[in-house]
């Protein structure tokens, strides 16, 4: 079976490196062939979020147009099209109609993210909102065979829509993603690792820091803020931009994980619900306590307490920080059970599994109804 996988942004992107990449081999070896088409190559996605050149992004966006009207032409040579959120990044879902029609094979959709929920663009502002179409999703629910959701949020939703929904949360590979040992009469590092949207969260944490550090000794290294520099009065700071060949390895190098998580102007709860709690399950690969707020999915992923800690304001968080600095043993042996969780739960065998069955049984049902 031949299957035409179109996503928004390339390989350096999460979403698609983890929810569609990574299956291409085991996928290969059940009989299923993903062809792979981004939209964005991997220097327009780079450039996105950056301020200015308009123009220059603009005549990048028209061609990349361009080349997605070819691949939704192409679908008539693959069993099945499988949309990661949304097959470009702005406009009506022309492309996935065509796919559908031109193409007559079935179409699956896959939402790890709450992409039908409105909200201000913090590059683009009200125009960025404009061009998304944010009823897109729903169109896109109810053209699809089956919705592949990351979390029960999502497929909630879905499913209230009428449409099928199948939960597949975003893993890694537990083989590479895996506990390294730790230098020994070193600090212990404090990580966060995400992106220029998500650090507000982090700030929010600032005080927090900044009281632990008049007390333990730690290092703070902060991966993807997109800030040049990073002060918090009294912290040693490591301030890294994000890179794909060292991604594994800032995991690992990491004693406690941070996962805070807020609610804000630009970021609504309802999107936060619709988050597929990552962050912890790559902490629980490399085998690392983590404090989080325990916010939508992220209250179902590990086991608070044993895994990982969970704190919903300052004080807690205070506390739940100065446990985990104070006890090495407590991070060792929450690490290993956080280990443990990932490799019952959360492994690319397994999800890959899922994924195989539903675009099988999308092709086989195709034309049969919902």
């Amino acid at each position: 079976m031949k299957v035409l996988a179109l996503s928004s942004y390339p390989l350096e992107a999460a979403s698609t490196r983890y929810r569609i990449v990574q299956y291409i081999e085991p996928l290969a070896e059940q009989g299923i062939y993903l062809t792979v088409q981004p939209f964005l190559t991997k220097s327009e996605f780079s450039g996105l979020y950056k301020p200015g050149r308009f123009v220059k992004k603009a005549a990048q966006m028209m061609a990349a147009t361009g080349k997605r009207l070819r691949d939704s032409l192409d679908a008539r040579k693959y069993d099945a099209v499988f949309v990661q959120r949304e097959a470009m990044l702005f406009g009506p879902p022309l492309f996935e109609w065509l796919s559908k029609t031109v193409g007559k094979c079935p179409l699956i959709l896959d939402l790890d993210d709450a992409t039908y929920v409105r909200y201000v663009s913090p590059t683009y502002g009200k125009l960025g909102s404009a061009l998304k179409f944010f009823g897109k999703t729903d169109k896109l629910i109810d053209w699809s065979e089956t919705v592949v959701c990351g979390n029960r949020y999502i497929a909630e939703y879905v499913e209230k829509k009428g449409a099928r929904s199948v939960i597949v949360p975003t893993v890694v590979d537990t083989e590479k993603f895996h506990p390294v040992k730790k230098k020994e009469d070193q600090p212990p590092v404090l990580g966060w690792i995400g992106t220029h949207s998500t650090f507000p969260f982090l700030e929010n944490l600032f005080p927090v820091l900044e009281k632990l550090a008049r007390e333990y000794d730690f290092v703070l290294k902060i991966v993807g803020a997109g800030k040049s520099e990073i002060n918090i009065k009294g912290v040693k700071v490591e301030n890294l931009e994000w890179s794909l060949d060292r991604e594994i390895h800032d995991f690992q190098s990491l004693d406690i994980g941070l996962y805070p998580l807020l609610s804000t102007a630009l970021v609504s709860e309802e999107l936060i619900l619709g988050k597929s709690g990552f962050k912890s399950i790559q902490y629980l690969s490399v085998g690392i306590p983590f404090v989080v707020t325990p916010l939508g999915i992220t209250k179902e992923i590990g086991i608070e307490g044993e895994s990982h800690f969970a704190a919903e304001n300052h004080e807690q968080w205070y506390q739940r920080l100065a446990e985990l600095l104070a006890s090495e043993h407590l991070r060792r042996q929450m690490g290993m059970r956080g280990r443990t969780y990932a490799l019952e739960h959360f492994t690319v065998e397994q999800q890959c599994r899922v994924i195989a069955s539903t675009l099988t049984g999308a092709v086989e049902n195709f034309g049969q109804g919902k």
